[in-house]
């Protein structure tokens, strides 16, 4: 005679549905773990693309001056070692319109 229990018997409904229950929250913790290092790595990525942007670049604010001329702060000059005729590539995106109102 064999001497099994409940706990040895494959189609034992309450079994099954402890097994099946521990299996759920193992993958439940393997997906929070794997998540979780996701979205560890997007944060380094995104980090490490601000700190791209801003080491050899620079954000002002500055009034466009008679002729469409524009300057670039000294510190910013100085930071980014830019010089008399170097080329440099600006992007413009207009902040407040200070226009002059018209007579008439």
């Amino acid at each position: 005679m064999s001497s099994s229990s409940s706990n040895d018997n494959p189609t034992d409904p309450v079994e099954a549905f402890k097994k099946a229950m521990e299996k759920g929250g193992e993958a439940q913790k393997d997906f929070a773990r794997q998540f979780s290092a996701m979205q560890a790595d997007a944060m380094q990525n995104y980090l490490a693309m601000l700190r791209g942007l801003s080491f050899y670049n620079a954000m002002f604010k500055t009034t466009v001056q008679s002729g469409g001329r524009i300057s670039i702060p000294e510190a910013e000059r100085q930071a980014l070692d830019i010089e008399d005729g170097d080329l440099v590539q600006v992007i413009v995106i207009p902040i407040e319109r200070r226009r002059k109102k018209s007579d008439g």
